[in-house]
């Protein structure tokens, strides 16, 4: 038998295993989640429709007084989060406070409406945070039941940031276990619950953040990324968000910090119900790197090169990407093609499939905490044996997903290792593949995964792009 014949016969087992899996999953999922759930009260108050940028304007030309914008999000978020449980932490008293302080200091006529522009754009405009990101005197449990009673002592950059443009943090938003999955839930808070279809999920980690902005809770709200953490809660919950460049936007103040090898996967970035607030908040947020990204230079989609693929390119492990998810990708290459002119290019690039196995070997470092000792705060390791038997009669304070994670890696491959090695290298040769495309810089690839970007290239044209 020769070794080409065996691996693909290896292949094939794999295949033929994870489609059954995979259709007992989906039916098993199917008898508990079918049904679209408790329904989502109707919007009353049209202030919830408008994007922060708009509320800002309001605030400041007195059409709105800030307090009126504030606590009518309070009063969604009321309405809304004991069928959401999106939220978990609040300074709703503490915001009206500060809304009244804006709305003082902008009756008084000290500053004009330019001048408040230019150096507050978003005064008076509440905007909510997730529950790894630390805001003074709130929760920053980043899901874990041992930081439970965990407040933050400090407001992290971004927060400071966005406070010293005006903005007013009132709300803290649900994570997944150690912020590593793309289910919101933990054994603190329990579950969020997607808007659209409350049996659904809402994605993760930055999930319960993007819930929120989606049931019109929030204008605004500050996610961070490592693997998806901003972009699949965007993509779940049909919002936008954005993922900056490493080393744009500090990461001081995020629980738990990553080892140095992997800081720079890590970004903190804007989510948003409208395209239209996601470049005025990453010029806030990148502080004194703002002029690295050259954010007030115009674009022209025209002189981009786009470049697509329908899939990961053939892993015998990952689910098809679903029929509605390629048409949504087609009319985007037909929306380029017909309103710019633009011919996007189809490319298949065959080590993408090993995409998912490059990204965990990646993540592993040489002297980095294992991930069951996140799981208890790097205060020691869980038994993740002796907890799976606890999670089955109830009694973990562990979710299931953040103890198979734990599993996987310990079964997984090793540092240093001949396979993760290989993997590694596997990166860099996909890497230069990427780069024979010109992926980077002023060109753009298109993939079923990422299409929550797309949505913002047609809104928002000009403001793509920039970093």
């Amino acid at each position: 038998m020769s070794s080409s014949w065996t691996k693909e016969f290896k292949i094939i087992c794999q295949r033929l295993t994870f489609r059954l899996v995979e259709v007992v999953s989906y039916a098993l999922f199917w008898l508990v989640y079918h049904g679209s759930g408790e329904k989502m009260p109707a919007i009353e108050n049209l202030l919830l429709l408008d994007s922060a940028s708009a509320l800002a304007h309001k605030i400041r030309t007195r059409k709105v007084t800030s307090v009126e914008v504030v606590k009518t999000f309070i009063d969604r978020i009321k309405e809304v989060n004991p069928i959401l449980n999106c939220v978990v932490d609040e300074r709703f008293n503490e915001a009206l406070e500060d809304a009244r302080k804006v709305d003082e200091f902008i009756q008084s006529g000290n500053k004009s409406v330019q001048d408040i522009e230019k150096d507050t754009p978003f005064l008076g405009v509440p905007f909510s945070t997730k529950d790894c990101i630390q805001v003074k005197d709130l929760s920053q449990t980043a899901g874990l039941y041992c930081r439970r009673n965990v407040k933050a002592k400090e407001d992290a950059d971004t927060i400071r940031l966005m406070r010293q443009a005006g903005a007013i943090p009132f709300a803290i938003t649900n994570v997944s276990e150690v912020c590593m999955w793309w289910e919101s839930s933990n054994t603190v808070y329990g579950r969020s619950n997607n808007p659209y279809n409350t049996n659904h999920i809402v994605g993760g980690s930055s999930g319960g953040e993007g819930c929120l902005l989606a049931a019109a809770g929030s204008p605004l709200g500050i996610g961070s990324d490592i693997g998806g953490s901003i972009r699949m809660p965007c993509f779940f919950n049909g919002i936008f968000g954005h993922k900056p460049s490493k080393g744009i936007v500090s990461n001081h103040g995020q629980h738990p910090y990553p080892p140095e090898e992997l800081e720079g996967f890590l970004g903190i970035g804007p989510m948003s119900r409208y395209a239209v607030d996601l470049l005025p908040t990453l010029r806030i947020i990148a502080g004194k790197n703002v002029d690295k990204l050259q954010l007030d230079k115009k674009v022209d989609i025209r002189k981009i090169k786009f470049y697509y693929m329908e899939d990961d390119g053939g892993s015998a492990t990952v689910s098809p990407v679903h029929p509605e998810i390629k048409k949504v990708l087609h009319k985007a290459v037909l929306h380029l093609d017909k309103a710019y002119g633009v011919k996007a290019q189809k490319i298949h690039i065959r080590k993408m499939k090993n995409s998912a196995p490059i990204w965990f070997a990646k993540m592993k470092t040489k002297n980095g905490p294992a991930f069951s000792e996140h799981l208890l705060d790097c205060k020691g390791s869980v038994n993740v044996y002796w907890e799976l038997l606890k999670w089955h009669i109830g009694m973990s304070n562990h979710t299931f997903t953040g103890l198979i994670t734990a599993l996987i890696e310990n079964w997984g491959i090793k540092y240093g290792s001949e396979h993760h090695s290989y993997l590694v290298d596997q990166c860099s040769q996909l890497y230069q593949e990427l780069e024979t495309f010109h992926v980077w810089s002023t060109k753009i690839f298109l993939n079923s995964i990422n299409l929550a970007a797309l949505r913002i290239l047609f809104v928002s044209s000009s403001n793509i792009i920039q970093d």
